[in-house]
């Protein structure tokens, strides 16, 4: 059988696992923490605003596993609050545990603590740079140092495409089994590892490193094997023109928030206070990845919502100033992540790739969330995760890769954002269904729709009914 390598076990990775194994291939997730979801394990929010439509659209294609789990773990649905209409918010405890065990009991060999570093790529005459009858392991190189330098459609025959033969993982963090390196071969691979860390970009270009929940001084840093392979990574900009974004929300522990708090963000799902004139930060509004939150509601006042935890809605909060807030005299960050000082950096490693989800110059190479554009949400990462597992099968059948068509959400989605990155302005813009520029375009486009049978008539006008559960292999 052939085989499907995901490097990276967030809410992307998952759905490409899934889509490949749907498709008929033998499938291995790697994942570098002891956990899945990355990013998703403080996050929480689904079916907000354009979401809601980009849920239905995926449902409808095939991909609904996932959004089964959220729906089901959700604490609260239906809720509004600043900016946002018809939210449910899942429960972040459970969704993890439910999305490993649906993995495993669909085939997918779930792999923890497994790190890729490096690459070995195929001998010469298929692989970039040629290296005579040996076969090449790739160099060290930063990752997201480079910019977008071929902007031409993958060319499927282009002899000079890198292939990937196998990948190097680091020895085992934990000490479990030996230290020695280990490979894992693939027919094709998938990269679904975001854009986040290593530490050391933390440090550069935020507040420093608060051991965050991607846990990099645990289990090492993200390596971009996108980069190691030889393509060539983009790296998002503030409107200031330094790189990269604070991730945009922290957890606080419920039980050390007051009981009228707590009550409230149990029965209602959120809660929005006031602050005081001296603690209003307008400035933290720049430097948020999910532009979507980037209102004023969210520098005037105190936004929670209840994911199991109480979700800060802003990048960071001193500790100092929080407690001098009625209600919060004895808050504290929980997981560690470190919101009192400043969240984890994203957008610093993005792959050139096309509409198909196929990384540039690397001929077996795919890539989502994250990883494939400057993408805010698990809605998001699981749109481009099941088209890039859908198209690594194909890969491997010969067929054509499926291009969604830009009549639908996430298939204009996909087009637009990869179309802006060829411009300083769109290296500056962050791409959601729930908010900012992307929501307004769904609905100019008449996207945007709650009415799950309006949205799968669009996705069947286009004979993709269902496209995801064709098995291919």
């Amino acid at each position: 059988m052939y085989k499907v390598v995901i490097i990276g076990g967030g809410w992307s990775g998952c759905a490409a696992a899934l889509a490949a194994r749907k498709a008929g291939a033998e499938v291995t997730l790697l994942e570098k923490t002891d956990m899945l979801l990355g990013l998703g394990n403080v996050g929480g929010i689904m079916r907000n605003n354009g979401r809601f439509t980009a849920a239905e659209e995926n449902i409808a294609l095939g991909a609904r596993e996932l959004f089964d789990i959220t729906d089901r773990c959700s604490r609260h649905v239906n809720i509004d609050f600043p900016g946002h209409k018809h939210a449910s918010l899942y429960d972040v405890m459970k969704v993890e545990p439910n999305v490993r065990r649906l993995l495993r009991e669909k085939g997918v060999d779930v792999r923890l603590m497994a790190r890729a570093v490096d690459v070995v790529l195929q001998k010469s005459g298929r692989g970039a740079g040629g290296s005579g009858d040996q076969n090449r392991r790739s160099g060290i190189g930063h990752p997201g140092e480079t910019r977008r330098s071929n902007t031409a459609p993958f060319d499927n025959g282009d002899m000079q495409d890198a292939v990937i033969e196998k990948l190097i993982l680091a020895g085992n963090p934990a000490g479990i089994g030996g230290d020695s390196e280990q490979t894992i071969e693939g027919d094709v691979f998938v990269e679904t590892t975001g854009s986040t860390g290593p530490m050391g970009n933390c440090l550069t270009y935020g507040n420093g490193c608060c051991m965050c929940v991607l846990r990099c001084p645990a289990f090492g840093p993200r390596v971009s094997i996108s980069a190691r392979a030889g393509g060539s990574d983009i790296m998002g900009r503030r409107r200031d023109g330094s790189f990269g974004a604070f991730s945009g929300s922290g957890k606080l522990e419920k039980g050390s928030l007051s009981a009228e708090i707590q009550k409230k963000l149990n029965e209602e799902g959120v809660v929005v206070i006031p602050l005081p004139h001296e603690a209003v930060k307008k400035e933290k509004l720049d430097m948020k990845v999910c532009k979507q939150y980037a209102l004023q509601e969210f520098a005037e006042n105190i936004v929670l919502l209840d994911t199991g935890y109480a979700k800060i809605m802003t990048p960071f909060f001193d500790l100092e100033t929080l407690r001098q807030i009625p209600g919060f005299e004895n808050a504290r960050y929980a997981d560690p992540y470190a919101g009192g000082k400043g969240n984890s950096i994203r957008y610093l490693s993005v792959a050139e790739r096309d509409n198909t989800m196929r990384v540039m110059k690397i001929r077996n190479l795919f890539c989502g969330g994250e990883k494939s554009g400057l993408f805010v949400g698990h809605t998001e990462a699981i749109s481009t995760g099941s088209l890039a597992g859908h198209n690594a099968v194909r890969y491997l059948k010969g067929m054509r890769p499926l291009e969604l068509p830009a009549g639908i959400a996430i298939g204009d989605l996909i087009a637009y954002a990869n179309k802006s990155l060829e411009s300083e302005d769109g290296l500056m813009t962050r791409y959601t269904f729930s908010g900012a520029e992307y929501f307004q375009r769904m609905k100019d486009k008449g996207f945007y729709s709650t009415d799950p049978d309006e949205i799968r008539q669009r996705i069947r006008r286009f004979g993709l009914e269902n496209i995801y559960d064709d098995r291919l292999l």
